[in-house]
């Protein structure tokens, strides 16, 4: 007969072993990033990046021009990043300097001049790079010097350049914030489930409401001749950004990309927080210059 001794002996479980640690600690979740930490960085990025880029606006000039070179650059570079290529480095040297002798010629010889000479290297990109989707490869080059040339037009307008080009400005970054608001606040449908999950119909509403408000104010304080066509504008500028917005998110998701760079600490790359403005702006250019003398809005 065994002692009680030995069966409690028996019964014991055994110690634990290096095996069973190594279980336990994968079976402790992941601690997730801190969305307050992420709101942080990108909070103290835009205080950094907004001065910069206010001031360069303000100035105009070859200060404003050097902004829009170094931006669109980096911006083409990225879209080379995004878009697969055969030849990846001679694409990306091919699209900057695309981008850069594009920019000389609009700021020598107009918007036409630059957009040419655009089209020209979408071309070669597209050769150089090679690659099944080498047309999309291309088509970069020729998309963001369009949205560039239009917003160098506007700023370079005489006496109305600093108000329009800030008209646009704002009204693209009160529809990120209406949108993101109204979208998490209210929900609802979504705007285009499989390009961009979380963008709602809601928050297309929302970001219109805000672009339209934020239009009247800035055409209040310029003391221009109609601000209620600057609230029908601002809405459709709304409209407008967010088309560009998720025309850059079905380009990143059908390459599974999250972000087009790591530029700016919690925003990601300059192609994702110019995507509005590039398509925004020259639809505002052409507005303005179609019938901008006949209803003398502005």
């Amino acid at each position: 007969m065994k002692s009680s001794t030995d069966g409690n002996a028996a019964s014991a479980p055994p110690p634990p072993g290096p095996a069973d640690a190594q279980a336990a600690a994968s079976a402790t979740p992941p601690v997730k990033p801190s969305r307050t930490g992420d709101l942080k960085v990108r909070a103290l990025s835009a205080l950094v990046m907004a001065p910069v880029v206010l001031g360069a606006v303000w100035l105009g000039g070859w200060v404003f021009h050097a902004l829009i070179a170094f931006g669109s650059v980096v911006a083409v570079s990225e879209w080379t990043n995004i878009v697969p290529s055969a030849r990846r480095l001679p694409a990306r040297l091919m699209a900057a300097i695309g981008i850069a002798v594009a920019l000389m010629a609009q700021i020598a010889a107009g918007p036409a001049a630059g957009l040419g000479v655009a089209a020209a290297f979408s071309v070669l990109t597209a050769i150089v790079g090679g690659g099944s989707d080498r047309n999309l490869l291309g088509f970069g080059v020729f998309y963001v010097a369009a949205g560039m040339a239009g917003l160098i037009w506007l700023r370079d307008l005489p006496e109305v350049g600093l108000s329009l080009f800030l008209f646009v400005l704002f009204a693209i970054w009160a529809t990120d914030i209406g949108a993101y608001a109204a979208g998490r606040s209210i929900g609802g449908p979504k705007l285009a489930p499989r390009i961009s999950p979380k963008k709602t119909w809601a928050g297309l509403i929302g970001g219109m409401l805000s672009s339209a408000l934020f239009g009247w104010l800035v055409a209040l304080a310029f003391g221009t001749a109609r601000p209620d066509i600057a609230v029908l504008v601002g809405a459709a500028v709304a409209v407008v950004g967010q088309a560009g917005d998720l025309f850059e998110s079905a380009v990143k998701r059908r390459y599974n990309v999250k972000d087009s760079g790591q530029l700016i600490p919690g925003h990601g790359g300059i192609l994702d927080r110019i995507d509005g403005l590039l398509a925004a702006a020259p639809v505002l250019a052409l507005f303005h210059a179609a019938v901008g003398t006949v209803l003398s809005w502005w």
